[in-house]
């Protein structure tokens, strides 16, 4: 078995596949050398000489600039490699290429068809709390209602979050688009929004965001308005209910799948495994006239102009540079380097630089065209790629993903996490170690691309991707691990 493994002919590091011992002879490729050190599961080691002030290359790209001489075999991380990025870049357009046309697989999954056309992947009662007052409230609700139509329903859930009152202008915004946004998922076959009365974030302005055809199976309920607001609630529940627990699952072809690709807790192996993986799967949906959300801005820092490279039009490729370029400046205007990244858990499993960690991630959005930019609170409408505005916040751009359309999404990580969202939450293995210590948090464990191969990973992975969205629930599901955040971005009074 190999005990490294170079991504690119340029490279001049690898990633270990396994702990390495100091002074042990190890194999990469048709390479073999002597490591100097030890060297964790996900970490680099230097393939040849790199002298200080040289570029440290993997992926076929530069991922920062060593800050000693480096070795062969020497262990490449945080001690003597530090990232080259810079708080504003210029990029330069150019059309794309055309690329070979993907084949679209001939999988379908059983789906439910709303009134506008859109595909829902679940059937559920979602509970939006419109101020984190009513939050309380609208979990009581669930719970209880939840109980009661056992069985009529998917489920049955609501989504607390602290905002909502004592917010101003863009942050107001922010909260107000978001929970519309929500409000109108397919997964959603029916919404009760619950308001409070007095807060900043009043009903009827939210409701004025959502388009008049869109609010059939919403209801609203302002607490302060009822005598006994528990009771109010509940009948109104019922009511969404009674109206859509008849709804079927039907044949729907993989065109009408809204994917979600998103990646937390990454190690070294992610940008080997997981994430190209998860990109085979955006290669799939896009093939069959499917849409593929990715975000985490920050985390495509240094890797940018990949995506770029694919914009199908001059406006796509400028609004794609200006979203990069604002979000840099908000790093900075806030006193933050735009390099404030990769994280402890990032760092411990072998990612030393935002550009490694970013040249991995953007491999989960595969080779589809971008074809559209939103920002925070927008919606995918166009089959292929959009670039979604959002953190790298895992809990934050995730909401942000489901409230863009993803019906399914798929998080890829090398740590772990039990979180879960809205929309039905693959979590994918980077490494079997995770996938066989954590059984209760993964789905799946891309791990097997390394003995198996990328095709047999793709094949199995679809297969479970066919499945969810049919109805099989997910280990976060399962766990009741259901949970939105906001990104909250301006003052509170």
């Amino acid at each position: 078995m190999t005990d490294a493994i170079r991504i690119h002919a340029a490279d001049n590091v690898a990633t270990a596949l396994a702990d390495l011992a100091a002074d042990s002879l190890v194999a990469v490729g048709a390479q073999r050398l002597t490591v100097a050190e030890p060297i964790l599961r996900g970490h680099k080691l230097a393939l040849a000489p790199i002298a200080r002030g040289a570029s440290v290359i993997k992926y076929g790209f530069p991922i920062g600039t060593a800050t000693a001489d480096i070795g062969v075999g020497a262990h490449v991380h945080s001690h003597n490699l530090a990232t080259a990025l810079t708080g504003r870049d210029d990029y330069v357009y150019a059309p794309p290429l055309a690329a070979p046309p993907l084949t679209p697989p001939a999988h379908g999954f059983m789906g439910y068809t709303r009134a506008d056309g859109r595909v829902g992947t679940r059937n559920e009662i979602w509970i939006l709390p419109t101020v984190g007052c009513v939050g309380n409230l609208a979990a009581r609700v669930a719970r209880i209602a939840g109980a009661r139509h056992a069985g009529r329903v998917d489920g049955i859930q609501a989504f607390k979050h602290p905002f909502g009152c004592s917010q101003l202008g863009d942050d107001l915004g922010h909260t107000r688009g978001l929970l519309a946004a929500l409000a109108q998922h397919p997964n959603a076959g029916g919404v009760l929004i619950v308001g409070l009365g007095c807060e900043s974030n009043q009903l009827t302005a939210l409701l004025d965001t959502i388009p008049a055809s869109r609010r059939g199976h919403i209801r609203t309920l302002s607490a302060q308005a009822v005598d006994d607001d528990e009771a109010a609630c509940l009948m109104l529940v019922d009511e969404l209910v009674e109206a859509c627990a008849e709804t079927p699952r039907t044949p729907t072809p993989l065109s009408a799948l809204t994917l979600g690709v998103k990646c937390g807790g990454s190690d070294g192996l992610s940008g080997l495994t997981a994430n190209p993986l998860v990109g085979r799967m955006a290669d799939a949906v896009a093939a069959a006239d499917g849409k593929v959300i990715l975000t985490e801005i920050p985390e495509i820092f240094g890797a940018e102009q990949l995506l770029m490279d694919r914009a199908v039009s001059h406006d796509v490729f400028d609004r794609t540079a200006q979203l990069v370029q604002d979000f840099k400046a908000y790093f900075t205007r806030n006193g933050e380097p735009v390099s404030e990244n990769p994280s402890p858990g990032n760092i411990a499993g072998g990612i030393t630089t935002l550009e490694e960690k970013s040249l991995g991630a953007v491999q989960k959005g595969g080779q589809v065209p971008l074809v559209d930019v939103q920002r925070y609170g927008g919606e995918a409408a166009l089959p292929g790629l959009t670039l979604l505005e959002a953190p790298g916040n895992d809990a934050v751009s995730s909401t942000a993903l489901t409230a863009a359309g993803a019906t399914i999404i798929l998080f890829t990580t090398g740590r772990g996490t039990p979180l879960g969202f809205p929309a039905p939450t693959l979590k994918i293995a980077s490494n079997h170690e995770l996938a066989a210590r954590k059984t209760g948090w993964i789905d799946f464990d891309a791990g097997m691309v390394i003995g198996d191969g990328f095709d047999a990973a793709s094949d199995a992975l679809l297969d479970l991707i066919v499945a969810t969205a049919s109805g099989q629930p997910t280990k976060a599901e399962a766990n009741d691990e259901r949970d939105i955040a906001i990104w909250k971005s301006g003052v509170t009074l």
